[in-house]
């Protein structure tokens, strides 16, 4: 990340999936805001009363295991004794206004287009699916037909060997 710059893709190669939510884990959150991990949770359990459960969840020690394999740039986690934080979209929003700094109000933004676009993808990817699902129910009977073509076309290749040509000139 250079200065404030920081690209909408390398947020959404943060963002993860835990009971069915689509998350980003505390670490990644205050690198984006420029904060340490510590004060980031400091300030998240003074307003305690802004992060109800849609907004935040602490993760289990199986899903802290499981986030460590599946994310190398995670792998440190591994060895903390804590329980990392995972803030939804709206959470994530609300940690910008707690921390009050002028890189997480701008960062946040970005935060939020990553969110969005991970939903288009998401979406498109699904009506992809349906359009997919629909042409091969479309196609099932076609398998026979073409097999059938291709029997079909090996045997008149093979039934009758092609005449040889008469050579042209003396011999």
């Amino acid at each position: 990340m250079e200065g404030n710059l920081i690209r909408i893709g390398a947020i959404t190669q943060t963002i993860l999936q835990i009971r069915g939510e689509k998350i980003i884990i505390d670490r990644d959150l205050a690198d984006f805001y420029g904060v340490r991990t510590r004060r980031l949770n400091e300030q998240v359990k003074r307003n305690k009363n802004r992060f109800p459960k849609d907004f935040m969840f602490q993760l289990t020690a199986d899903e802290k295991s499981e986030v460590v394999a599946k994310c190398d740039h995670l792998v440190n986690l591994k060895y903390s004794r804590a329980l990392p934080y995972a803030f939804t979209e709206h959470g994530a929003l609300m940690v910008a206004s707690v921390l009050n700094t002028t890189r997480a109000a701008e960062i946040s933004v970005f935060i939020v287009r990553a969110f969005v676009k991970l939903r288009t993808t998401v979406s498109e990817n699904s009506v992809l699916s349906h359009q997919l699902t629909a042409l091969e129910r479309r196609l099932t009977g076609h398998d026979q037909q073409i097999m059938a073509l291709v029997q079909t076309i090996k045997k008149l290749m093979s039934s009758e060997p092609v005449p040889k040509k008469r050579q042209i000139g003396f011999t």
